[in-house]
Parts: structure tokens; C-alpha cells; sequence
């Protein structure tokens, strides 16, 4: 069976340790969707909270995706910061996995959200041209009107990456609720990349 494996990006501090919170970081947006059918397409998801994701550790999260035992079956999907986690990862890792899906990915630009500083340390590495072999398939989904944070990430992997597919979406903010709505409760076009 193969396996799908969800890394969602950076949270907000407070709301990672609000004792009533309305939404977990990992179970929010079009996540309970695109869980549920990817089980409905005979897929094995999985969808770890990352380790304090409030404040990134990259070591931190490479523990965490290690103990999946990622092989050619292994689907990885990595949002937002979960998406430049797995460029990271995928640089510096000796690893053959199944198709690779970054959406809206953020590499460690200038983020008014996300502390300077810390990006430059969970983003500092060297990144590999060929890390796209490594996959069955690199896939970057982006958005018309997303930031330009996210804008400059993809610039960035257009001039240092080879061999990547882009689903460019218009209109869909961050893919998250807060940014375009209730659109982005559902995710058919994600589903439809892994499914393809």
C-alpha cells in the first residue's frame, strides 16, 4: 500500500498551546479532506505534528520523517515551511521516494510571520540541483496571489533546481482558509497530482 506523508509548516506559538484550540496545526484547512481521500483511494496517510513548529529545529524534523523508513512507495507532501523542510531534506538525505508534492513552499525569505533569524538557521544548507532524481516526480503547486515570500522561494528553486513540474492555481491565497476562504477546505487539485 502506498504510504502519503503530510508536513504541514510554521504555527503560530500561541495557538500551538491554546488548551481549546480550533484546529490542531497539522488537522486544519483542506488536511481532513485530503485525508480522508486519500483512505478512500487506497492510499495510507499519515500526518505527524512536527516538532516544536512554533520554532523549527531542522534536525528536529528530519528525526521525525526518518522514522518513517521513506521508500520508491512513500509520497511526500510538504506546505508552506513543511514544503522548504523537504528541499532541505530531500538536498541533504541519500533517499529514493515516490512522487514529491511542495505546495506553496517557503525556503527562508523575508516573512513579517516568521522570525528572521530562525529561518536562517533551519534553512541553511546547500541545496541540490538534482534532488528532483531523488523522486518519482517534483511537483510545486502555487498560487496566483500568494505571498512574496513564497514568490521568491519559487524563483529561487526555478534557478537551482532541475527536472520540477509547476500547477500554478489562481487565486488561492496560502491554500489555507484564513487566506482565501472556505475554497481551500477542499484540495482537488492536490488530490489529483498524487492520484495521477
Amino acid at each position: 500500500m502506498k504510504r502519503v506523508i503530510f508536513i504541514h509548516g510554521f504555527y503560530d506559538k500561541e495557538k500551538f498551546f491554546d488548551p481549546n484550540p480550533k484546529r490542531l496545526v497539522n488537522f486544519k484547512d483542506f488536511v481532513p479532506w485530503l485525508l480522508k481521500n486519500l483512505e478512500i483511494n487506497g492510499y495510507l496517510p499519515y500526518n505527524p505534528i512536527m516538532p516544536q513548529p512554533y520554532w523549527p529545529v531542522y534536525e528536529g524534523w528530519a528525526r521525525e520523517l526518518d522514522r518513517y523508513d521513506l521508500d520508491e512507495d512513500t509520497v511526500l507532501i510538504g506546505h508552506s515551511y513543511g514544503g522548504g523542510f523537504m528541499v532541505r531534506y530531500l538536498s541533504e538525505h541519500n533517499v529514493k521516494v515516490g512522487k514529491v508534492i511542495l505546495v506553496a513552499p517557503f525556503l527562508g525569505f523575508r516573512d513579517e510571520d516568521v522570525d528572521p533569524q530562525n529561518c536562517k538557521e533551519f534553512f541553511d544548507y546547500k541545496i541540490d540541483e538534482n534532488l528532483a532524481a531523488k523522486t518519482a516526480g517534483l511537483t510545486v503547486v502555487m498560487s496566483t496571489n500568494d505571498a512574496d515570500s513564497i514568490r521568491e522561494s519559487y524563483d529561487f528553486l526555478q534557478k537551482n533546481v532541475k527536472n520540477f513540474k509547476t500547477v500554478t492555481i489562481e487565486n488561492r491565497g496560502h491554500f489555507t482558509v484564513t487566506t482565501a476562504g472556505k475554497i481551500n477546505e477542499t484540495f482537488p487539485e492536490l488530490l489529483e497530482e498524487i492520484l495521477r
